[in-house]
């Protein structure tokens, strides 16, 4: 390998259903739109998105799906859930941790910060494209490195059914 390099997704919708009281009931679903992955570099980045690694026409999108949410510690959390990406679903557990507490932003919204990690084998995804390099090694590390740095906005709660 390398270098390590740095990349984000430019559109990533989700819903965090979060019980304050029982945070075992908790939820959390996400999208992310792998055709906007970015890592500043546009050759790489067209590369990323080609059938060798996200293949990104047909799969244009990764999911997480929350399966269980437990309390860690203070302000820690670990949220096992199914991440969805090229088309393979695998359960992933995400370190996280939620220091902050409700704030208002300047526009009036209750926000939350959120950071999470996780490390991946994209190998285990069907992500394997790699190339032997001059000097020993090979291009791309099997292994991940996954950081989520999330604000989170609060809705209201949806209105009760009509009786």
């Amino acid at each position: 390998m390398i270098s390590n390099v740095e990349g984000a997704f430019g559109k990533v919708t989700g819903t965090v259903n979060l019980d304050d009281k029982d945070v075992s009931k908790s939820t959390i679903e996400a999208s992310i739109d792998t055709t906007t992955v970015n890592t500043n570099e546009p050759k790489r980045d067209a590369h990323l998105k080609s059938p060798d690694f996200f293949e990104v026409e047909k799969y244009p999108a990764m999911t997480f799906k929350s399966t269980s949410v437990k309390a860690n510690g203070k302000d820690k959390f670990k949220v096992v859930g199914d991440l969805t990406l090229h088309g393979v679903t695998k359960p992933v557990t995400l370190d996280v941790l939620s220091p902050a507490k409700e704030t208002k932003d300047p526009w009036g919204n209750l926000r939350r910060g959120v950071s999470a990690t996780t490390k991946l084998s994209r190998k285990e995804y069907g992500l394997t494209w790699n190339q032997a390099l001059e000097a020993g090694g090979v291009a791309v590390s099997d292994e991940v490195a996954v950081v989520l740095d999330l604000s989170l906005i609060k809705k209201d709660a949806a209105p009760a059914p009509a009786k």
